[in-house]
């Protein structure tokens, strides 16, 4: 494939061109840990922010990843808070000048019209070369399972192990991590979450939420809670952390 993967950090001038539409749901853009950290990824780790371009220029793909002190004190195992909680480790790390370990990957995403193509697992691969060049001896990654909001009511561990007769993951995404080399080590429970009225959640999905009780939402991998009565609807969604051991 004729692309260029480089980091932000060698190539600043594609900053304002990370951010064509994505393919995230909109209810998660309205994660409040993802609101305040995401978008500056790019200015505080540009050199663990990556860039496909084809040859015209043209930005195709993106890739965050953060560096953050895994091992330190008081952390060790990967949080069950998973997403949420690696960008607040990894943003406090920085800010204190604590010394990271471990490289996280946060969020690959392939411009809609290529989809399909393979970009995903290229920038991947440049992920992991990217920290590894950079003297980290791990990449995680808390994945988000691209097949599992077909069945919501599956459980996360249950759905995570599924494997095809080749021995090989179900879900697409959660495949091309292993293919690269990464192994399941865990789920992370309460890896993003989204809370919000049941007028803000119509606004987001299109659906009602006028009645108590569970409720699937597109793209949801596990069904939202609505309670009218309390004005609130909570989403809170399970990833799957993945290890790949760089050395």
């Amino acid at each position: 494939m004729n692309v260029e993967i480089t980091t932000l950090a060698e190539r600043p001038q594609l900053a304002e061109s990370l951010w064509f539409a994505d393919t995230w749901p909109e209810f998660l853009l309205n994660d409040l840990v993802g609101r305040a950290h995401f978008g500056r990824i790019a200015e505080v780790f540009p050199e663990f922010t990556l860039v496909a371009t084809d040859p015209d220029g043209t930005v195709v793909a993106r890739g965050h990843s953060v560096p953050f002190a895994l091992h330190q004190e008081g952390r060790g195992a990967l949080p069950a808070g998973g997403w949420d909680q690696v960008l607040v480790w990894a943003f406090r790390d920085q800010r204190t000048g604590t010394a990271a370990d471990t490289v996280s990957a946060v969020d690959v995403t392939v411009r809609a019209d290529r989809l399909g193509g393979g970009l995903s697992a290229l920038l991947l691969d440049a992920m992991r070369r990217n920290a590894r060049a950079r003297g980290f001896a791990e990449l995680v990654a808390p994945v988000r399972p691209t097949g599992k909001h077909l069945e919501p009511g599956t459980p996360m561990a249950e759905y995570a192990r599924r494997t095809r007769a080749d021995g090989l993951p179900v879900d697409a995404w959660i495949r091309t991590h292993v293919r690269a080399g990464g192994v399941i080590d865990s789920i992370a429970p309460c890896s993003m979450t989204v809370t919000g009225s049941p007028a803000q959640w119509r606004t987001w999905t299109g659906l009602p939420f006028d009645a108590e009780g569970e409720v699937e939402v597109p793209r949801g991998l596990v069904p939202a809670s609505c309670l009218p009565d309390r004005d609130v609807v909570s989403y809170v969604e399970p990833n799957v952390w993945i290890r790949h051991a760089l050395a």
